[in-house]
């Protein structure tokens, strides 16, 4: 299908000849409305006439195109903009091409030949594109081209006026790449290669003539249509050939030590490996090129090798990427409020992929059914709106581009089951921020209520891209974690396909983002189509779970956790895979048909049977406190595993009662390995195991309670080596740090 700009309206300077013409011809005959504009100076900048401009508009309209010329200086550059608007109404596309030459030796350029140069390449392009930005802004489309050369890329003898000019407008098309994204902006840069009037000055007759304009223009056209996504690229194009330039860099080399000042011998010493391009970096960003500088400053501090201040450093840097996490860090986003009925339960099961061809699905599709429920995974709807309604943009510490967010991962635990209607209260708080390099991302902990009660509890990891760098750091002892999968086959595998609808169906439940039903934005995000929710394909892989492991029973299900890797196009199938860990099954998501994995380091924790109705389930203001203090054990463990299994080398069970009834059994392995912590049954033998009440077992976490006092009240019960009850100060007091 051929490419149109039918309604578009396309400004090209210094459209006289060379380049310019050939674009304004290109652009009319694919149904452009073209300004063309020549001040008909000679090649130095001398004289004036309108010939060229008029030559060039009469060839459009003998071509039966739309066409007008303007034979204003690009220093008036709203002149050229008001053509546009009085002639046409609007500016889509601005085409800077306008240039001359004064080539002189560097130490011959003078005053003059420095001052024209910028003001006709530089200035004038700033002008005429400043002329047009605000209305490409209300209209949300604009197209532009930058026009640089390779003596701006790579310097070039005689031409120093004319380099930095050339590289100063590639400068100025990445900013306004990057300010102009929101608005469906889009600036680009050429660097081309054609026969001209300017070339030939610096080019053999013969290899002029075989560059022929003809063969840059189709760039240029591509890069200006609404379909095109590219902004901020960068092209060199000549004789039929285009490439993308981007900038690399050498890993470098860190050439200061701590409390020693820096030396150009240092320098001399190091300079081989400053200068090594081996697993060189290209950076895109300037958060991304600071990342470098910021790492060192903290990174080297810890190592004890550069005496450096981490918190100017990470202070300097935050100011500069408007990520500051000593001020976004516990920060409330304003409560959200979720009123539904069994209409939204119902529509969320058929989003995911719920079917009246399964039996077992009518308990979610039909709210006649005696067992009618709400599908767990449910639970992320009502929490979600923290993210949806613009609420991270507006904490303090948080300056972030919305449209740069992507959604990296979820975990939810539901407390208590859903209900089918009313109306849910969540309330999110910034849990942490970290530092990733290439972006920034946020822990996003919001907690569900119905009435008083604690329903769920999700937590959202927001990547921004392009956000790092500011100092931060990296790892957070506050994220829930995904885990890998065990290593041998699945013990059961699920398939089961999406529809042609599917994303348009799921997006019912409240995810309007247009990236998943409008062809349109979905290119602006650089996808060939509209892609299926992430949070789609997460509850895809919950039911799959619940079905092969609960019998579809909802109080069965605790919490699941993934990791979001690639986008699923609607109509392809899910396959789930899953390997059964005692009540946690851990779980890996791919597209059937191109074995591409879309969740990975996924599980999801299932109640053991006993426990799975509805009065077991922990409770808001009577649940099992101790449920967190495991958490942070287990938290411990991972990092201090080592160092624990030497101090205690023992393998403890726990049995925690709550109004007299077993509520809870977890293990600490401190004997193997590096330690592991275990809820549920324990398929190996404890060395001593512990049966305390909730309320007691947190007495003795708090230090409120001694537990050789506890026992000898009766407050504990203890099997097995009771010795090994002295060194529960080490687990529950030196490293559970409540």
């Amino acid at each position: 299908m051929s490419l149109s700009f039918e309604g578009r309206v396309v400004l090209v300077t210094g459209a006289g000849g060379g380049l310019g013409r050939e674009y304004a011809l290109a652009f009319a005959e694919r149904g452009a409305s073209v300004i063309v504009n020549d001040l008909g100076a000679d090649t130095k900048g001398g004289g004036k006439s309108s010939a060229a401009a008029d030559k060039v508009v009469e060839e459009i309209r003998a071509k039966g195109g739309k066409a007008v010329a303007n034979y204003d200086s690009v220093e008036d550059g709203e002149k050229l903009i008001q053509t546009a608007l009085d002639t046409f109404g609007r500016i889509d596309v601005v085409v800077n091409n306008a240039g001359i030459l004064r080539d002189r030796s560097f130490a011959r350029t003078s005053d003059l030949d420095w001052d024209l140069i910028q003001r006709v390449h530089l200035r004038g392009s700033f002008l005429v594109t400043r002329a047009a930005w605000n209305h490409m802004k209300n209209q949300k489309f604009g197209r532009i081209i930058m026009t640089a050369s390779a003596a701006g890329i790579y310097g070039n003898f005689g031409q120093a006026n004319y380099s930095a000019a050339k590289l100063g407008m590639l400068g100025l098309s990445n900013t306004l790449a990057i300010e102009g994204r929101k608005y469906n902006i889009h600036s680009n840069t050429i660097a081309p290669v054609a026969g001209s009037r300017l070339t030939e000055t610096v080019m053999p007759p013969d290899l002029v003539a075989s560059l022929k304009p003809e063969y840059v223009a189709p760039l240029v056209l591509w890069l200006c249509h609404e379909q095109c996504q590219e902004n901020g690229g960068l092209f060199e194009v000549g004789a039929g050939w285009i490439g993308k330039l981007r900038w690399e860099r050498s890993q470098g080399h860190t050439v200061r030590q701590k409390n020693k000042p820096m030396t150009p011998e240092a320098v001399k010493d190091q300079w081989d490996k400053i200068c090594d391009f081996t697993d060189a970096t290209k950076p895109t960003t300037v958060q991304e090129s600071l990342q470098s500088v910021v790492s060192v400053l903290s990174r080297v501090e810890s190592e004890g090798e550069v005496g450096a201040n981490p918190t100017a450093g990470a202070a300097s840097a935050a100011s500069t990427s408007g990520i500051n996490p000593a001020e976004a860090v516990g920060q409330k986003i304003p409560p959200t409020t979720f009123t539904f009925n069994h209409v939204q339960c119902v529509l969320y099961a058929l989003g995911v992929g719920m079917s009246t061809r399964d039996p077992d699905h009518l308990r979610f599709l039909y709210e006649g059914h005696p067992d009618f429920g709400c599908l767990p995974t449910f639970g992320v709807i009502p929490s979600q709106a923290a993210m949806m309604e613009g609420g991270l943009s507006s904490v303090p510490g948080l300056n972030i581009d919305m449209t740069r967010v992507l959604h990296g991962e979820q975990y939810l635990e539901q407390y208590k089951p859903l209900p089918t209607s009313g109306k849910l209260i969540s309330e999110a708080t910034i849990a942490d921020v970290l530092d990733k390099g290439s972006g920034a991302l946020i822990l996003l902990d919001v907690n569900t209520y119905n009435g008083d009660e604690l329903v769920c509890f999700n937590q959202f990891s927001v990547f921004v891209v392009g956000a790092g760098g500011f100092g931060g750091k990296r790892t957070s002892e506050k994220a829930k974690a995904t885990l890998p999968p065990p290593n041998r086959a699945p013990d059961a595998v699920v398939i089961d396909s999406t529809t042609r609808d599917q994303a348009a169906l799921y997006r019912l439940s409240g995810d309007w983002n247009p990236l998943h039903i409008d062809p349109a934005f979905a290119a602006m995000g650089g996808f060939k189509a509209p892609i299926l929710h992430g949070l789609c394909s997460f509850g895809f892989a919950a039911r799959h779970v619940l079905k092969q492991y609960a019998d579809n029973d909802p109080t069965r299900f605790k919490a699941i956790k993934v990791r979001f890797v690639k986008p699923v196009m609607p109509g392809q199938s899910l396959q789930t895979e899953m390997w059964k860990e005692g009540n946690r099954i851990h779980i890996q998501c791919k597209v059937k048909e191109t074995d591409a994995v879309v969740l990975s380091g996924a599980y999801v924790d299932l109640h053991g049977s006993s426990e799975a109705s509805p009065e077991n389930l922990p409770q808001q203001g009577g649940g099992l406190q101790s449920d967190l203090v495991f958490a942070e054990i287990g938290r411990r463990i991972k990092d201090l595993g080592p160092e624990l299994v030497k101090k205690v080398n023992a393998v403890f069970g726990w049995e925690i009662t709550k109004d007299g009834k077993s509520s809870a059994q977890w293990t600490i392995d401190l004997k193997n390995g590096t330690g592991s912590l275990h809820e549920g049954p324990y398929s190996g033998k404890a060395d001593v195991t512990l049966t305390v009440s909730d309320e007691d077992f947190m007495e003795v976490v708090q230090g409120k309670l001694n537990p050789q006092k506890a026992f000898f009240a009766g407050k504990l019960k203890v099997r097995g080596n009771i010795m090994l009850s002295q060194k529960l100060e080490v687990i529950l007091k030196d490293y559970a740090k409540l």
